[in-house]
C-alpha cells in the first residue's frame, strides 16, 4: 500500500514538472511571439514615418530650388539636420546632405567607360590626403572600365579569380559605393577611410564647390589656394557658397583651370537622405538618393535600409 501510494506521488509530482515545463515553454513562446510581432509592427511603422520624413526633404530640396536654382551652399536650410522630434513611441531625426560634395567614383570613366587618366590622378591626391593607399585609383578605375585588360597598376579578372571565393570585375559603372569592398585586398578600416569623401553617381556629374569637403577640394584644386584646413573652410561656409567659381579660377594658372573647368559648378542635382526612426526599443535608418533636375522635378533614385 505504501509502495502504491509512493509510486502515485512520484508520479503526481512528474506529471506537475512537465505541466511546469509545458507552461513555462508555452509561456516563452508566447512571449517571444508578442515581441517579434511588436518588432515587425515597429519596423513597419519606422518604414512609413520613414517615407514620410523623405517626401518632406523632397519638398525642402524644392522650395530650396525655387528660391535659388543655380547655388547649393551648406548656409541654407536644407543643409541644417533634423532635431529629434517626437513620434508615437519613438522619435524621428534625419539630414540631407549634397552628394557633390563628394568625389563621384564613376567619375574614373568617361561615358565610353574609357579610363580618365585625369580623374584616377585625382582619386589618387585624394586617397592621400585621406590616409588611404593611392594604389586604390587604378584599381577602382579598372573594376569600372569596358576592358578587360589591366591598366595602370589595376586588376582584371585575372586577378578577381583568384580570390576565394572566386568571382569577376564588374567592368561596369557602380551604383552604391561599398562595391569598393570587392576590391581585392581591400579592409573595412581601409573602406571606412574613403567612405565619407566618394559617392556612385553618373558619369559627368560635377562637384560643388560650395559643398565638397576639404579633401575632396584639395585634391581636385591642386596648385590652387590650399582648402584641407576643415575647421576654416567650415567657418567660412557659414553665410553663402565658399570658395565660389570665381575664387577657384583666380587661384589657378590658365591650364590648371581649364582641366577642372567642366567638373565644377555651384548647384548640385543629387541628394541624400538620412532618416532615423527609433520606436521603442527598434530603431530603423533609411538612406535615401535623390536627384532634383532642372525642372524642380524630384524623384527617389535609391534606397537602402541600415547601412549605406
Amino acid at each position: 500500500m505504501n509502495r502504491q501510494r509512493g509510486v502515485a506521488l512520484i508520479t503526481a509530482i512528474v506529471l506537475v514538472a512537465i505541466a511546469t515545463i509545458l507552461a513555462v515553454h508555452i509561456g516563452t513562446r508566447a512571449a517571444l511571439d508578442l515581441r517579434r510581432t511588436a518588432g515587425l509592427a515597429a519596423l513597419d511603422q519606422g518604414w512609413h514615418v520613414a517615407l514620410g520624413a523623405e517626401a518632406w526633404a523632397a519638398e525642402v530640396l524644392s522650395d530650396d530650388y525655387d528660391d535659388d536654382p543655380d547655388i547649393d551652399h551648406l548656409g541654407e536650410a536644407w543643409a541644417q539636420p533634423l532635431p529629434g522630434l517626437p513620434i508615437d513611441g519613438g522619435e524621428l531625426r534625419g539630414a540631407l546632405e549634397d552628394m557633390q560634395g563628394r568625389f563621384n567614383l564613376n567619375s574614373l570613366v568617361n561615358a565610353g567607360r574609357v579610363i580618365d587618366q585625369g580623374a584616377v590622378a585625382r582619386f589618387q591626391r585624394l586617397l592621400f590626403h585621406v590616409g588611404a593607399q593611392p594604389r586604390w585609383a587604378s584599381i577602382m578605375a579598372d573594376w569600372l572600365d569596358e576592358g578587360t585588360i589591366p591598366e595602370l597598376e589595376g586588376a582584371e579578372d585575372g586577378t578577381y579569380l583568384a580570390q576565394n571565393p572566386p568571382y569577376r570585375a564588374a567592368n561596369g559603372l557602380i551604383s552604391t559605393t561599398t562595391e569598393m569592398m570587392a576590391l581585392p585586398g581591400m579592409t573595412r578600416e581601409e573602406f571606412e577611410r574613403i567612405r565619407p569623401y566618394v559617392a556612385a553617381l553618373p558619369v559627368g556629374t560635377k562637384i560643388n564647390l560650395c559643398t565638397a569637403k576639404a579633401p575632396v577640394l584639395t585634391a581636385i584644386v591642386e596648385g590652387g589656394t590650399d582648402f584641407s584646413d576643415a575647421n576654416l573652410l567650415e567657418a567660412n561656409r557659414g553665410d553663402g557658397c565658399y570658395p565660389t567659381v570665381e575664387i577657384v579660377r583666380g587661384t589657378l594658372d590658365t591650364a590648371a583651370w581649364q582641366s577642372i573647368s567642366s567638373l565644377v559648378s555651384e548647384n548640385s542635382d543629387w541628394f541624400r537622405a538620412v532618416t532615423a526612426v527609433r520606436i521603442g526599443t527598434s530603431e530603423f535608418t533609411l538612406y535615401s538618393l535623390m536627384q532634383r533636375n532642372r525642372s524642380n522635378s524630384i524623384r527617389t533614385v535609391l534606397r537602402s535600409t541600415g547601412t549605406e
